[in-house]
């Protein structure tokens, strides 16, 4: 349990009620995250306010009408999940990277060059985001981020949200092990299975995944796969 004076403050306003709680930083956000933490360790104290600063404890009229209960561990569990929790410093600059990185692994995966038909390296759309002065929310997910990110890059680098087809022959040796991979890429468009045992497919897959994609098809048939890009 953390101590009074290391204890953050979160807070909700919840069915026209001031809700405050006092909680372990690092905790709370995994907690609210979706961690499977034991309540009573996130919480510097189990009581809930109307004003912590004040020590001014919310009424359990307020919590029943919130709520419909007064447990303090039932209601500090929808404080932290529904409101907002006081980060520091260094927890909202790590939150930042994460999602950074995580929206350049969005891109990079799903986008390509519409002149080349390739991918963009990672580092590529890193350097564009940088030229850009994009800033990252923390706090907003990736998939609303990502397509302002997209936007504004454009104008340093040609690139697209695009997927492509690949045709594919695998031996039949491989089939079971290729068939098995595919949805981990894309999804199948045709397929045809041969006399001789082997599978015949086009695939589509996002355009940035073709070079994992093409990793891992060989890596599963020894290097005896065929590919084309359908343009």
């Amino acid at each position: 349990m953390v101590t009074l004076e290391d204890a953050v403050i979160a807070r909700l306003e919840y069915y026209g009620e001031h809700f405050e709680i006092l909680v372990d930083p690092d905790l709370a956000s995994d907690f609210k995250r979706g961690k499977e933490i034991e309540l009573d360790k996130v919480l510097a104290i189990e009581e809930v306010f109307k004003d912590a600063k004040k020590g001014d404890k919310a009424s359990e009229e307020a919590m029943l009408k919130a709520f419909e209960t007064t447990d303090p561990l039932e209601v500090s569990a929808i404080i932290i999940k529904k409101g907002n929790v006081q980060l520091t410093a260094q927890q909202r600059k790590e939150m930042q990277e994460e999602k950074r990185k995580n929206i350049i692994a969005t891109i990079s995966r799903e986008a390509i060059n519409p002149q080349t038909k390739l991918p963009h390296p990672a580092r590529r759309i890193e350097i564009a985001m940088e030229e850009c002065k994009i800033h990252v929310d923390p706090f907003k997910s990736v998939d609303e981020q990502v397509q302002t990110v997209l936007k504004a890059i454009r104008t340093k680098i040609p690139i697209r949200f695009e997927k492509v087809s690949v045709a594919l022959r695998v031996p039949g040796d491989f089939t079971g092990k290729v068939y098995g991979a595919i949805p981990d890429f894309g999804k199948i468009k045709k397929e045809e299975w041969q006399q001789d045992g082997s599978w015949i497919a086009v695939v589509e897959i996002p355009g940035g995944m073709q070079e994992n994609f093409y990793l891992r098809l060989n890596e599963l048939t020894r290097g005896q796969v065929e590919t084309k890009l359908i343009k």
